[in-house]
């Protein structure tokens, strides 16, 4: 097996994923942002956290490292998509945030991968 990487709640990327995630999710307390703005981040980053819940009870479970892996671009383009670019430390916030868990969920795979593989395809 991986080792520690293999059992639950110890894989080290997707605790960081859900402390992105709760970051995203809890900035609108600190950072200028308009109501749509507000409202993507609180639920981009509630969906993050959520998503590293289950990664981090489920190491096995490799889909919700590819769904971080959207809910990290998902982030990253939001400021766009919800039109708070000219709100800056929101905006880079979202596009921070983005690229960390997308990269953390990214390097997070194989691992997962691996994991699934020895619990459903083992002979």
């Amino acid at each position: 097996m991986f080792g520690a990487e293999s059992k639950p709640w110890t894989r080290v990327q997707d605790w960081l994923v859900l402390v992105a995630g709760g970051f995203l999710a809890l900035s609108p307390l600190w950072v200028d942002v308009s109501t749509a703005g507000t409202w993507a981040m609180v639920i981009i980053g509630a969906a993050t956290a959520a998503v590293a819940i289950v990664a981090l009870a489920m190491p096995g479970a490799y889909a919700d490292e590819w769904l971080a892996v959207v809910a990290g671009g998902v982030a990253f383009i939001a400021p766009w998509v919800f039109s708070y670019t000219e709100y800056t430390a929101a905006a880079w916030t979202s596009w921070i945030v983005g690229v960390i868990v997308a990269g953390l969920a990214l390097a997070a795979l194989p691992a997962s991968r691996e994991v699934y593989r020895q619990q459903y395809h083992a002979a």
